[in-house]
């Protein structure tokens, strides 16, 4: 183990755990910043005794910012949210929330920063998610210009919000909604190449103050993955395609219910597909630029998915 200390703000989150397990590897001393440390438990037995600790931390608050970065010597931000709720909203964690972590790790003297973003994150977008992205990225740069910024796909893996949101839901209605026809094209990346991105951009193998895109080694149209998720769980179900007009009065109907299974913001973000940009691939700013092999999800989601099949694991699939 050794002395280097980093603090990751929403560390006990997806991505969080899988970086988590990824920077005690390496050696180093975690400080996992939380709202509630006392459920952060499970990240214990990713490394040695001592070397992951969990404080309590609240990226709304700056006070609880300044004394969970103190002492450390990186600081990473994966704080996020997909849908606002009571007072988690977008400007107020992916804009403001990003603005003080890097002020105060500014302030602290610190110049080793990932700042965890997303494909499609715009200043100039329709969506308010993709806004605030960009929002942040713009206030961490301002503050530490060395930071580097990390724009996934939609990541898959164990828990994530894409497979398993399908597959759950092909459990219970007859037909998939397919905003936009489903035509929106993804490029799903695995949290485990993510989480190895971000230990790469703190061990300094990445471009100071750059931005890379992260995706997988395939580019796939909604309908194809809600297709391939379908065929995975043994599941028939028929794909529904909504034109965007209508999924968003739907979304403003589902938005207002608990779960937000679907918001208008959602369905404004999927008008744009959700890949690596040419200039990110020539420049090297992607998995591939910092070593990384990327990892097929076909050789990983079947591993989880298994559970929604309706005759469990052993089960043939279909096909």
């Amino acid at each position: 183990m050794s002395a280097r200390l980093v603090t990751i703000f929403g560390g006990s989150g997806f991505v969080g755990r899988h970086l988590v397990r990824a920077l005690a590897k390496a050696g180093w001393r975690v400080r996992v910043a939380v709202r509630r440390p006392d459920l952060a438990g499970h990240l214990q037995p990713l490394g040695a005794v001592g070397q992951i600790h969990a404080v309590q931390a609240n990226i709304r608050n700056r006070d609880s910012i300044t004394r969970a970065i103190a002492g450390s010597d990186a600081v990473v931000n994966l704080v996020g949210i997909l849908a606002e709720s009571g007072r988690q909203k977008f400007a107020t964690v992916q804009a403001q929330g990003a603005r003080m972590v890097a002020e105060e790790a500014a302030r602290a003297g610190i110049t080793n920063f990932v700042q965890l973003s997303a494909i499609g994150a715009d200043a100039a977008s329709n969506s308010d998610y993709a806004r605030t992205k960009a929002a942040g990225e713009a206030a961490v740069l301002a503050a530490i210009p060395s930071a580097v910024i990390l724009r996934p796909s939609i990541i898959f893996g164990p828990e994530d919000q894409f497979f398993n949101r399908f597959a759950d839901m092909a459990r219970f209605v007859p037909a998939i909604p397919l905003v936009g026809g489903g035509v929106t094209k993804f490029q799903p990346v695995y949290v485990g190449d993510v989480a190895q991105a971000a230990l790469a951009a703190l061990e300094g193998r990445a471009k100071a103050g750059a931005t890379y895109e992260l995706g997988g080694p395939q580019v796939k149209s909604f309908r194809a993955l809600v297709e391939y998720i379908l065929s995975l769980t043994n599941r028939s179900r028929m794909p529904l395609p909504l034109p965007f007009g209508v999924a968003k009065l739907v979304g403003s109907v589902l938005e207002c219910l608990p779960g937000k299974l679907l918001t208008v913001d959602q369905v404004t973000l999927l008008e744009q597909d959700n890949v690596v940009g040419n200039a990110a691939k020539a420049e090297g700013r992607t998995l591939e630029g910092l070593g990384i092999d990327p990892t097929n999800y076909e050789s990983v989601v079947p591993t989880y998915l298994y559970a929604y099949r309706p005759h469990g694991q052993f089960a043939k699939v279909a096909g």
